[in-house]
């Protein structure tokens, strides 16, 4: 079944272009390399590549998380030389923030309130500024902080890896179970770099003292022996480490959302159109399996929909812990999502990974794909908020 069609066809949300940064270690090759320099590179490959006029973008969508405020959009598209009247806007939905953008992009387009969009999210871990609390008391001393609350502490507010731990705890997730999967997450995404999959959809980097081509994350020589060997990062008796869990990381991606009659006028043969998407909130103790929450609201909105017929999922592995108990829930064998490894093995960028998730969908769906195969990209949330979107490919000429 196609979920493609629209009454208003000409007004379909359309992903026609989708390129992203090599994503790399939080202080390594992209270490000095600013927000809006990563994020300009790729405007001008979309613009270049798909030939279309600058002045057409209706408004430029970057999601950050971690960076130092003020509108890195409008900046990053300044940067990138478009032209003054380009607007931007920067948006904040924490991990999820790069795919929310992509969504709002397309709900704008269903709306038609534009047709042509700039899409995704930036992450430099490396060059954020230091956050701290003014002091309460006049000469007190202020109060360096590692990120914003999500939640009040009436509820529970726990740091990322505590949260993972409880929900390794609360779905019974082995240590056993996660190291594999991070095994597999590195062997997938080494394989994929060697085939070169990885190539036609990044942009590559210069830092002033080179070029950056290739992910920095990525292990070829890791093994169940040495994640094994890991003690635990949050808890002492706990089962999340630095092998199971992502890194901190910098990258950016874009794509470009146009409407599908803005697509037949260029001339564009085919492209990832957008279907659906469904946000929704879990307990910020267990925040990691929002994507069940989101995911099931989904499938209540598109009732033919069924997961085992999605032809790529991509899944943010912020944890395995907290992948593996989603995709229990939802009754999705392990070994069918990220199919070219995840960030586990890849990188979190927060701002920019769920783009990322959009990314490897177009390219695995537009380049290996049939009109008619379908994409998913999920995503948990800091706070307690799962994001998951649907995709389809449609041919447009």
């Amino acid at each position: 079944m196609s979920y493609a069609y629209q009454p208003d066809e000409d007004w379909q949300p359309v992903v026609v272009a989708a390129y992203r940064t090599p994503i790399g270690r939080a202080f390594g090759s992209l270490a000095t390399v600013a927000s809006e320099d990563l994020l300009a590179p790729i405007i001008r490959r979309i613009v270049a590549e798909t030939g279309i006029a600058s002045e057409a973008i209706d408004d430029v969508l970057v999601g950050n998380a971690a960076g130092g405020g003020g509108n890195i959009a409008r900046l990053a598209a300044l940067s990138a030389g478009l032209p003054i009247a380009v607007p931007g806007v920067a948006i904040d939905r924490q991990c999820g923030s790069g795919l929310e953008a992509i969504i709002m992009a397309a709900r704008l387009i269903q709306a038609k309130a534009g047709s042509c969009f700039l899409a995704g999210g930036v992450e430099s871990v490396s060059t954020a500024p230091w956050r701290a609390e003014r002091p309460k008391a006049n000469g007190a001393l202020p109060r360096f902080y590692g990120r914003a609350r999500f939640s009040p502490d009436a509820i529970g507010d726990p740091e990322m890896g505590v949260a993972a731990e409880n929900v390794a705890r609360a779905y019974g997730i082995t240590r056993q179970r996660q190291d594999e999967f991070a095994l597999h997450s590195h062997r997938l995404a080494v394989k994929a770099a060697e085939a070169g999959l990885f190539r036609p959809e990044i942009v590559e980097i210069s830092t002033g003292q080179g070029l950056v081509e290739r992910d920095e994350c990525p292990r070829p020589t890791t093994s169940m022996e040495a994640l094994a060997n890991l003690k635990p990062v949050f808890l002492t008796d706990g089962s999340v480490t630095a092998g199971n869990a992502c890194p901190l990381n910098d990258g950016a991606c874009l794509v470009l959302v146009i409407s599908r009659g803005m697509a037949r006028r260029l001339g564009i043969k085919k492209g990832l159109a957008f279907i659906d998407s469904a946000a929704a909130g879990v307990d910020p103790n267990l925040l990691g399996i929002g994507p069940v929450a989101s995911t099931k609201k989904l499938l209540q909105r598109q009732p033919d929909l069924s997961l085992s017929g999605i032809g790529a999922i991509e899944f943010n592995e912020a944890f395995a812990a907290q992948v593996l108990a989603s995709l229990d829930q939802l009754e999705i064998p392990a070994d069918t999502v990220n199919r070219e490894g995840g960030a586990i093995a890849l990188g979190h960028p927060f701002g920019a990974s769920g783009a990322i998730l959009v990314t490897r969908l177009y390219s695995q769906l537009i380049r290996g794909g049939t009109p008619g195969a379908t994409g998913l990209a999920l995503i948990g949330i800091g706070g307690g908020i799962g994001l998951t979107a649907l995709f389809e490919v449609v041919r447009l000429s």
